[in-house]
């Protein structure tokens, strides 16, 4: 007869607790519907890449149905659709770009905007998962803004002066030689710091949410005041949906603004 430790039912639970939430953020190839229901997805496509293409629809879709159909003022959901792409014509994207710039990537800016909406509210419905969560897909967003920051840039500057672009005016040549290597790599961090905040936010966002879920199973009624934190950090998180979408077409328009601009960088 051996003697052996009894483990507590909490942890059991506690690390059926843990193993949800991986397997809710990690991205796989099982849809894991509802509890006892799992689809078996296709190779060629991923759990995350099924939001990416839902998102990709909606988007679609959003344009579609604000077409005006021979209407030469907008009404309803167009009507609120041209408010908005206004405001990021007039707001963001004119005052980092300029004039013709500016009104020429607003299409770009509106649909970095609403498709990282999508991904981000699409993210808090239970039977849905936040795509924004994986830097791979953070990662493709951000090297799309570096393709613009760098091939747009030298279309725009030429290939000699694009490169000119990354010298600091009045300062020595020896002192460009340290720097310009510098300013290169800025432009990749640019890139990365991208790619990072909008992953660590929802990421982050959504781990909390799912732990503070967790503790009423783990601990039962005496944690029900978690339940009420669960809440508020949901309605932040939906917040949180718009500020991101806001600060990535906020910072693109930035990052590409400095690079076709670099004079007023």
């Amino acid at each position: 007869m051996t003697n052996s430790v009894p483990i507590p039912i909490g942890v059991d639970l506690t690390a059926a607790v843990q193993a949800y939430i991986i397997r809710h953020m990690a991205d796989s190839q099982q849809y894991h519907l509802i509890p006892g229901l799992t689809f078996e997805l296709p190779q060629w496509i991923s759990l995350h890449g099924v939001m990416v293409v839902l998102g990709s629809v909606l988007l679609l879709l959003m344009a579609w149905i604000s077409r005006r159909r021979n209407s030469e003022v907008p009404r309803g959901f167009a009507n609120l659709l041209e408010a908005f792409v206004a405001f990021i014509r007039d707001q963001v994207a004119v005052p980092f770009l300029g004039r013709d710039d500016g009104v020429r990537m607003t299409p770009l800016f509106c649909s970095f905007f609403i498709f990282i909406l999508i991904l981000n509210t699409i993210g808090l419905v239970p039977v849905f998962y936040t795509a924004t969560a994986n830097i791979n897909v953070t990662g493709a967003l951000a090297l799309i803004v570096l393709g613009f920051m760098v091939v747009g840039s030298m279309v725009r500057l030429g290939p000699v002066g694009f490169m000119r672009s990354f010298c600091v005016p009045g300062v020595p040549w020896p002192i460009q030689v340290i720097l310009v290597p510098l300013e290169i790599i800025g432009l990749l961090i640019k890139a990365l710091a991208l790619m990072i905040r909008l992953f660590a936010n929802e990421l982050g966002g959504h781990i909390v949410l799912f732990s503070l879920i967790g503790l009423l199973v783990i601990y039962g009624w005496m944690a029900l005041p978690s339940l009420l934190m669960a809440v508020m950090i949901y309605l932040l998180e939906i917040g949180v949906a718009f500020l991101q979408a806001y600060i990535f077409t906020l910072l693109s328009a930035i990052f590409i603004g400095q690079r076709y601009h670099p004079s007023h960088g």
